[in-house]
């Protein structure tokens, strides 16, 4: 990233206006993209196309897996939509909690409470600490905050926050986590949104600073920034905008109404669809008044997956079934489409399995050339990429956030091993422990590498078969009559090989990163709003 861009980081930025030109454009790409997918399942569902129905229908379940969340993008963008800016009341009660651990940097509390301190709507900063270490109440007191010790409450980061609620007096509680640096105007741009007393929880996008310092910290980074920007606007143009954990501020009330903040490794999302079903409004506003870390090695970034896919997956399980009643239609579609986000891990799996199932049994899923396939299914994909491209101009932060973001794409191909865990996981209900994400990086291969162990299968496998089959087409003399279909499976195979080398590229190259504390290079006099 350019000095300059670095520097901008640190300059109030909110997503642009929706104007009249811009919905009309949408809606011109979302009709031709609509077209697009019925024409080719008009082509892909044609009853010769069938070889063996079993494949055949594993292979459209993992196609028509993708182009049905495609199609729930595509809808959720046609409804993107800003809130109007209200000015936030005079005298409103306001708490800010941020939450501590055992082996979390020191200095890095030190940066974000002197932060807090910042802020220029009167409010009062609490540390949640269970630590036991007598330093980060000096620092607590060191900038003004009040210190107040919660040790060995069930529910991590929730079970502290559900604790720290019963014992303040303030209304609204904004939930900070520890490793984000707040602007001065934070609290003044959110607490407006309240004079709405159905409003439950304002959430803000997330964004981040040290995403320079390594392909998983780009990679991880470039996966948010169209969520927290037009996804989140989608969403709360269907009234459906979801709490994500840090930079959230809610109404007390509403917490209490539901029993306090939810309890998981999803907490969040938990807590935002029981608000929700109580039918308290959310408010999602574009805007950038904090910055925050992402993981910095790639075994960091497979441990946070591990505990948002297993969470997630308890959404699904445990929250919709008994909820579903109490929510609107498009809430539901929302959570429904949130909830099976991971599931992209069982299907890539999938995915991969088919040359294989061709390699060792010789039978063709479907009997359709691969040239036709291509021709039938570019246009969707095209559609697809001009979406992507024309919804960028509601990034947060558009002057460094947009492009093809090409590491995102990789290091989510590269972690569905993580995302097929966590599903498996969730089927049997085992319970894995709350995992806080690494603050710095992680020097080596960490257990939680343990993915690369699937790729460098895969690669092998994949390898072996691309050779075995080219050796066996030479050797037979059936180059020139190779069939279209049997070169779909070698490109099959080839994309394999694209997917799993991007893992194994991200975990080696971040395992000679040098561990830093990017924090303390942060000049909050510098912050612009």
């Amino acid at each position: 990233m350019a000095e300059k861009n670095k520097k901008d980081l640190w300059t109030y930025r909110e997503a642009k206006n929706v104007r009249s030109i811009d919905r009309f454009i949408y809606y011109t790409l979302l009709f031709v993209g609509i077209m697009s997918i019925l024409r080719f399942a008009d082509w892909w569902f044609r009853p010769q196309h069938v070889e063996s129905l079993p494949l055949f229908t594993l292979l459209s379940l993992i196609i028509w897996y993708g182009i049905l969340r495609i199609f729930l993008i595509w809808l959720n963008y046609s409804r993107i939509r800003k809130p109007e800016f209200v000015e936030a009341e005079k005298g409103l009660k306001v708490a800010i909690f941020t939450t501590s651990s055992p082996g979390e940097p020191l200095s890095m509390f030190d940066k974000t409470l002197e932060a807090c301190a910042n802020i220029n709507y009167p409010h009062t900063t609490y540390l949640l600490d269970d630590t036991q270490d007598p330093a980060f109440k000096a620092v607590a007191e060191k900038h003004g905050a009040v210190w107040l010790e919660l040790v060995g409450l069930p529910g991590a980061k929730a079970g502290k926050v559900n604790a720290a609620l019963k014992m303040i007096e303030e209304d609204y509680v904004l939930i900070m986590d520890p490793d984000h640096i707040p602007f001065p105007n934070f609290l003044d741009k959110v607490l407006g949104y309240f004079k709405d007393e159905k409003v439950g929880f304002v959430q803000v996008a997330q964004a981040y600073y040290n995403q320079y310092r390594s392909f998983t910290a780009l990679g991880a980074a470039e996966q948010t920034y169209t969520f927290y920007g037009p996804t989140l606007m989608g969403l709360f143009g269907f009234g459906s905008s979801v709490a994500i954990g840090a930079n959230c501020t809610f109404r007390k009330k509403a917490l209490e109404s539901i029993g306090g903040h939810g309890i998981g490794l999803a907490e969040d999302l938990i807590t935002s669809i029981r608000l929700h079903a109580k039918g308290w409004k959310s408010i999602f506003t574009p805007i950038v008044v904090s910055r925050g870390l992402v993981p910095e090695d790639f075994g960091s970034f497979c441990k946070q997956q591990l505990k948002w896919s297993r969470g997630v997956f308890e959404v699904l399980f445990s929250e919709i079934p008994v909820l579903f009643k109490n929510l609107n239609f498009w809430q539901k579609v929302s959570y429904l489409a949130i909830s099976t986000y991971y599931m992209v891990g069982l299907t890539t799996f999938l995915y991969i399995s088919i040359p294989f199932l061709y390699f060792w049994t010789g039978i063709l899923p479907a009997n359709m050339d691969f040239s036709e396939f291509i021709i039938n299914g570019a246009p969707i994909i095209i559609v697809a990429v001009l979406v992507y491209m024309f919804v960028q101009q509601w990034l947060s932060h558009p002057e460094h956030e947009r492009g093809f973001h090409f590491h995102g794409m990789i290091l989510k191909t590269a972690t569905w091993p993580v995302f097929l865990l966590g599903s498996l996981l969730s089927v049997v209900n085992a319970d894995i422990p709350y995992i806080p994400t690494a603050k710095k990086a992680v020097k080596g291969l960490s257990p939680y590498t343990r993915p690369l162990i699937a790729h460098l299968i895969v690669f092998l496998l994949t390898l072996i078969y691309i050779i075995y089959s080219r050796l066996t087409i030479v050797s037979e003399g059936l180059l020139i009559m190779t069939t279209d279909k049997v070169w779909g499976m070698f490109s099959f195979a080839f994309l394999t090989i694209i997917l799993v080398t991007g893992g194994i590229y991200a975990a080696f190259e971040s395992k000679n990163l040098e561990e830093e504390e990017p924090w303390t290079k942060i000049d909050l006099k510098k912050i612009k709003i």
